[in-house]
Parts: C-alpha cells; sequence; structure tokens
C-alpha cells in the first residue's frame, strides 16, 4: 500500500502502558466486537430483507423500505448509550493522548483517517454525517464500556462506546502465527472493525443486543457468522474505494485474501485442536470470509452486502 504521507487520523486513544499483564482471554481472531455489560459473548445478529427476520441491515434498505428513520439510528445506537464503566479513560471527543509517532502507529492512524474519507463519503450520498469511531490502542489489556479485555482477545468494536481496540502486537502474532503478512492484510483487520461501526450506526448491533437474549448458543453462533461475514463485505468496500484512490499496489488484495483465510474459525480450529465444530462458527469459514471480503471489494456496494438473505 501506499500509504505513507496521507492525512493521519485524529480519533485515537493511546492507552499504551496503562495497562498491566497479559489477561486469559478467547482466540477470537481476526476481529470481533464485544457486547455492553462485558457479557464477553463476542457475536451479534443482524437483520435480512426477507420477512423471517427484519434487522436494519444496510444503510439504503432503510432509507427507502422502511419507515425507520436513518437519523434517529445514528443518534440512538450503541446499546447502553455509551455510559463509561468504571476506570475507563474519559478522554473528550477530539482530544487524544497519543505519545508514540512509531512507523504502526502512524500506518493505523493512516487507514483510521481512509476508513473515515471511504465512509463519509458513502453516508453523505445518502444525505447523512457519519460519525467516525474512536480507535483506541492499548498494550495487555484495556476496559472499556463493554468490559474488560485483553490482548488475548484480538482486536474488538464495542458498540457501547463507539470504539475499536486495538492491541497492535496482534499484526505479528497475524504474521508470525497465522502466516498473513503485508499491510493491506493489516488494514482489511482494522477495517473488519470499522464495518462493526456501520453495522452499530445502521442498527444492526443494536438489535441483536436486545434480541438475543432468546436465543440459544447455536442460534447465536450461526448469526454471529452472518454478522462478522458482513463486516467483511464492509471492509470489502473500503478496498474498492481504497483501490479507486490509486493506494493499492500489486498483491495487496491477496495479502487481505490470505488474512481473510488464515483468521477462518475452520481454519483456527484446525490448527488448534486439529479437527473442526461448525456448530461452534461464530465468525465464517476461512472460504466465507474470503468470499465475502471479495465481493464487497468487486462491488463497492452496500446491497451487495446482504448476508442475512439466503445461503452464505
Amino acid at each position: 500500500m501506499r500509504w505513507q504521507g496521507r492525512r493521519q487520523s485524529d480519533n485515537v486513544e493511546d492507552q499504551r502502558g496503562e495497562g498491566g499483564g497479559g489477561f486469559p482471554g478467547g482466540i477470537g481472531r481476526g476481529g470481533g466486537f464485544r457486547l455492553p455489560g462485558g457479557s464477553g459473548l463476542r457475536t451479534a445478529r443482524g437483520g435480512g430483507f426477507s420477512g423471517i427476520i427484519i434487522l436494519a441491515a444496510i444503510f439504503l434498505f432503510l432509507k427507502f423500505c422502511t419507515n425507520i428513520d436513518p437519523m434517529q439510528i445514528l443518534v440512538d445506537s450503541g446499546g447502553d448509550g455509551g455510559q463509561l464503566v468504571p476506570g475507563q479513560s474519559q478522554t473528550a471527543p477530539g482530544e487524544t493522548s497519543v505519545t508514540s509517532n512509531d512507523e504502526m502507529t502512524q500506518f493505523v492512524r493512516t487507514i483510521l483517517a481512509e476508513t473515515e474519507d471511504v465512509w463519509s463519503g458513502i453516508f453523505q450520498a445518502e444525505g447523512q454525517t457519519y460519525p467516525a469511531p474512536t480507535m483506541v490502542l492499548f498494550s495487555g489489556q484495556v476496559r472499556s464500556a463493554c468490559g474488560f479485555a485483553s490482548a488475548a482477545s484480538g482486536p474488538f468494536y464495542c458498540p457501547g462506546d463507539k470504539k475499536l481496540y486495538i492491541d497492535l502486537s496482534f499484526y505479528d502474532e497475524l504474521d508470525k502465527k497465522f502466516g498473513a503478512s503485508g499491510d493491506f492484510a493489516q488494514a482489511y483487520v482494522l477495517a473488519h472493525e470499522v464495518g462493526h461501526h456501520i453495522q452499530n450506526l445502521i442498527g444492526v448491533l443494536p438489535k441483536f443486543n436486545a434480541m438475543r437474549q432468546n436465543m440459544g448458543e447455536a442460534e447465536a453462533n450461526a448469526m454471529s457468522v452472518r454478522v462478522e461475514l458482513q463486516a467483511d463485505c464492509f471492509a470489502g468496500i473500503w478496498g474498492h474505494f481504497t483501490k479507486q484512490k490509486g493506494i493499492l499496489e500489486a498483491g495487496d488484495l491477496e495479502e487481505a485474501l490470505n488474512a481473510a483465510q488464515q483468521i477462518g474459525d475452520d481454519n483456527l480450529q484446525r490448527k488448534m485442536q486439529g479437527y473442526v465444530v461448525p456448530e461452534s462458527f461464530n465468525h465464517g469459514t476461512s472460504a466465507q470470509r474470503a468470499t465475502w471480503f471479495k465481493r464487497g471489494f468487486d462491488s463497492g456496494k452496500l446491497e451487495s452486502c446482504d448476508t442475512f438473505s439466503g445461503n452464505i
């Protein structure tokens, strides 16, 4: 990627050095989100366009095909309203506490800025304003509106405070342990978490938080897969417009597709335990993750990211 010299986002909180040592956590690799209240269940559900489970899954669907006011969702979404939990950093909107300017910090700030530009353009085309998320950099462990988390859980998005969290050491593990190297592979992980932010804004995550209480584990896992695949597709949409800017280089798409395949549930389970348990999948198989990222990348259209209708 030709990312150097481009705008860097100011929507960053650097909490590195504020945490302690590691804290036991799940593998959850390749992106996910935590629900407010610290449940630790990194699953969600969204909605399709058919009549069985009708949810606000795509912005255009909300605007033109339902009576839901997208702007009201932009204001009201977030589960618990973003209430801070004890011990959470209370950085004011727009304020940053960035203390490090190493190359990786510059990279993730640049990628976040690129997602801001793309999604701002998409929202503006629909007459809306895009409220960008804040990215929290942490080391070891962190407290969010969704509870306590460790680096072992991997990057995640918290709808309760509309922030995405990442320990940058994850990228070393992504390369060395999972065989997914390259700057566009790293960008894909961040864009996936931003994809969850988009789902939060359009109502997918809040609806699951309200309805998951009536779901069994298998049902929640199955719907979680569809939500995660939509976040992959949204990441692909970002990649589509990033390519149009001339930022991508030869081999970048292959890096992202390889990353999606390496962190598929089947591949991770096979590496960890030697066998797979499909009913426990909550992110999608390697093939599914790569397919949906590529679908968004090829089309650049929200309509192509309906993971809630039919087979996936």
